[in-house]
């Protein structure tokens, strides 16, 4: 098998042949152990049908479905706001302070498991405070838990606060002023929701006193949307990452421009097939981005409603793209490291547990 070229691998890249001499059979052991990031991970999307069912006991509401079965059963979308339907919904049982902490701690927990090393993961306060839900009991709540799993699962877990963008930006000024008091528990703020119609000029001038707090923006583009919304988002909103950003590809200019200037894109396979952007992971363009020389990074953005988790994001993908081997998951795994937000004495720690692994799996001790 030919490996794709890596996205403009740094010096310290282990040699070539550290990715030969790994065997095709052993990349799932290798996929799972290997450290790494997950920057696109909504945490809302993380609520489990069994964790709906319990906060909506504690809280003594009622579901409009019968049991959990029925509920996983709804799981079948057809596009994006198919998916919104059922996950905003499904949010409704988030209430205290508790709950948020209980959903963002059964994540952290989960991602410790697969060797994240570093999330950094959006929360949608609007979602919550439009039900009456102060934003003090989220970022309380949601901010508990990265503590948490700092002092005892050993992960970097920050907040990234996202904008709906099927809101007004007035409401999305409205929803900064509530942050601000809480400004040192977020360390960026970046725009989901339904993408068509919504492009991201819409948000200019809440985006541009963002950068003036000195926020690290995001926004999601390129996934239902054109590729004009992700130069949008570059060249208005002037983001330092793109979330999703696969139809980046239908313009050889903005490949060229992302390429040359190491813009991340945070792509999400099952999530994609879940959505309807591919037929099937088999036909992802995940290698084309690589081939490209993008700074692409897999994550999961919704698990608990796409079908799994990070692991299981690259596991899968790379079971059914044969082009992907060794040399692409190291690819993958450094990217997450560069493209996060976190210190670069972090980084390199980071980069230094994955070249020994790599070196490890090469010598058959992995």
């Amino acid at each position: 098998m030919t490996a794709l070229a890596p996205s403009a691998p740094p010096a310290t890249t282990p040699d070539p042949a550290c990715f030969s001499a790994i065997a095709r059979e052993r990349l799932p052991a290798l996929l799972r152990r290997m450290p790494k990031a997950e920057l696109h991970l909504h945490i809302e999307g993380t609520l489990e049908p069994e964790l709906i069912f319990r906060l909506a006991a504690r809280n003594g509401l009622s579901l409009p479905y019968p049991s959990v079965d029925t509920l996983r059963a709804a799981y079948a979308f057809t596009d994006l706001q198919s998916f919104l339907d059922v996950y905003y919904a499904a949010a409704s049982v988030l209430r205290e302070e508790a709950d948020f902490f209980d959903m963002a701690w059964a994540y952290l927990e989960r991602a410790a498991a697969q060797n994240v090393l570093c999330a950094e993961i959006f929360f949608d306060p609007q979602t919550h405070t439009a039900r009456g839900v102060p934003f003090e009991t989220v970022i309380r709540g949601l901010h508990h838990a990265c503590q948490r799993a700092h002092a005892e699962l050993g992960i970097e877990a920050r907040l990234i606060l996202c904008f709906l963008r099927h809101l007004s930006e007035d409401e999305a000024f409205a929803t900064l002023e509530q942050a601000l008091p809480w400004r040192h528990h977020f360390i960026g703020v970046g725009l989901d929701s339904s993408e068509r119609g919504h492009p991201p000029e819409k948000f200019a001038r809440v985006f541009a006193r963002c950068r003036e707090l000195g926020l690290h923006v995001v926004a999601h583009a390129g996934e239902e949307g054109p590729p004009a919304y992700i130069e949008a988002a570059l060249d208005v909103l002037q983001v330092e990452r793109i979330d999703h950003g696969v139809r980046c590809l239908e313009s050889p200019d903005l490949v060229r421009r992302l390429a040359a200037r190491r813009i991340p894109l945070t792509v999400c396979p099952l999530s994609n097939v879940k959505l309807r952007v591919f037929d099937s992971l088999a036909r992802h363009n995940l290698p084309a981005l690589l081939v490209a020389g993008l700074c692409v990074t897999v994550n999961s953005d919704d698990p608990a409603y796409f079908g799994g988790y990070l692991d299981q994001n690259l596991v899968e993908t790379f079971a059914a793209l044969p082009q992907l081997g060794a040399a692409e998951a190291y690819v993958l795994a450094r990217n997450s490291f560069e493209a996060s937000f976190a210190p670069a004495v972090l980084k390199a720690a980071w980069v230094a547990q994955l070249d020994a692994l790599f070196q490890a799996f090469a010598l058959g001790q992995g």
